[in-house]
């Protein structure tokens, strides 16, 4: 008798990936691949960059399976672990971006404002592009709140569960952020 993994729970399957059984691994990746891919690539804008980042963060939840507390919700420790890798993804880019443009100070005089990269172009979807394009001018806890609610959909406690705040701290956040966005987009 064959066990349906599709049947199985996420805690049971964290608990039978100790087997070490591939196919147990696949179903938690078909499971959450794409909530994640769509969580990175709002918070990174890239999808080449995104897809990167979610076999990163899958690789590392893999490698931390049996740390994963089965009473929580497995979407939530993934998105956390996604959330993690964004920030550590940001950090280093800044980091390059601050070299890559470093001069001598003799050449100061010289030196442009540079203006933020621009986001990935969505083909026709100039207002698509207009609204990263400002998402990506929030503050970064400003902008995790508008993505987990408003893009992916979780819930207020989902998104306070997975932020470490309160749900009250997420209620105005989310409230700053429309607020900041609609002001980028020069909306009333």
């Amino acid at each position: 008798m064959t066990l349906d993994l599709s049947q199985c729970s996420d805690r049971e399957l964290a608990a039978l990936a100790g087997t070490g059984r591939d196919d147990i691994y696949r179903e938690l990746l078909a499971r959450y691949k794409a909530p994640v891919f769509r969580l990175i690539r709002h918070h990174v804008g890239d999808a080449d960059e995104a897809m990167d980042l979610t076999q990163e963060s899958f690789v590392a939840a893999f490698a931390a399976l049996a740390r994963y507390d089965g009473e929580r919700p497995f979407r939530i420790w993934i998105s956390r672990i996604a959330l993690n890798k964004c920030r550590d993804w940001a950090r280093r880019r800044a980091v390059r971006s601050f070299f890559t443009r470093a001069l001598p100070l003799e050449n100061a005089h010289d030196v442009a404002i540079d203006a933020p990269a621009p986001d990935v172009e969505a083909g026709d979807r100039e207002e698509l592009a207009r609204v990263r394009k400002a998402m990506s001018g929030l503050p970064q806890n400003l902008r995790e709140v508008l993505v987990l609610r408003g893009v992916e959909e979780l819930s207020q406690l989902e998104t306070a569960e997975l932020l470490k705040v309160s749900e009250k701290t997420v209620e105005t956040r989310l409230y700053r952020a429309r607020a900041k966005l609609r002001a980028l987009l020069g909306e009333k």
